[in-house]
């Protein structure tokens, strides 16, 4: 998974910039699991932790390399074309806008894969990927 600090910055801007829908993460408890409205489940995984500059010890530069996942789910049935439109959307929230020390460079609606299908949902996934970087000290 990734770091707090890549959680952290995410959770951030959606929770500063994004109303449209209910916003879940993974392992949070859904409040009404029959609700027939649209909601984003967020997965935040750090794909790789690399050192990126060698010199005194404390102060290396790290880059944290991964991937945000948003899962926008809408109501069995309705069509693809709400959740792709919601998918843009939130992919405005984090273009050419860095957070921090992170960066968001890589976005893919739909990731090369069909909508798939879950209980009374269909799902079509955001993902951008992102790097951050610090230093050991920090």
């Amino acid at each position: 998974m990734a770091s707090p600090e890549a959680f952290d910055a995410i959770s951030e801007v959606l929770f500063d910039s994004w109303s449209e829908t209910v916003v879940i993460y993974e392992n949070d408890k859904v409040s009404d699991p029959d609700s027939q409205t649209a909601f984003v489940y967020v997965e935040i995984v750090g794909d790789l932790l690399e050192q990126d500059t060698f010199g005194a010890p404390g102060q290396n530069e790290w880059v944290e390399d991964g991937a945000a996942y948003f899962h926008v789910m809408v109501p069995d049935g309705t069509g693809s074309r709400e959740a792709r439109a919601i998918a843009k959307r939130l992919s405005n929230l984090f273009r050419e806008h860095p957070v921090g020390t992170m960066n968001f460079q890589r976005m893919s609606i739909g990731s090369g894969e069909p909508g798939r299908d879950f209980p009374n949902f269909f799902a079509m996934t955001l993902t951008i990927g992102f790097d951050r970087r610090d230093t050991t000290g920090s």
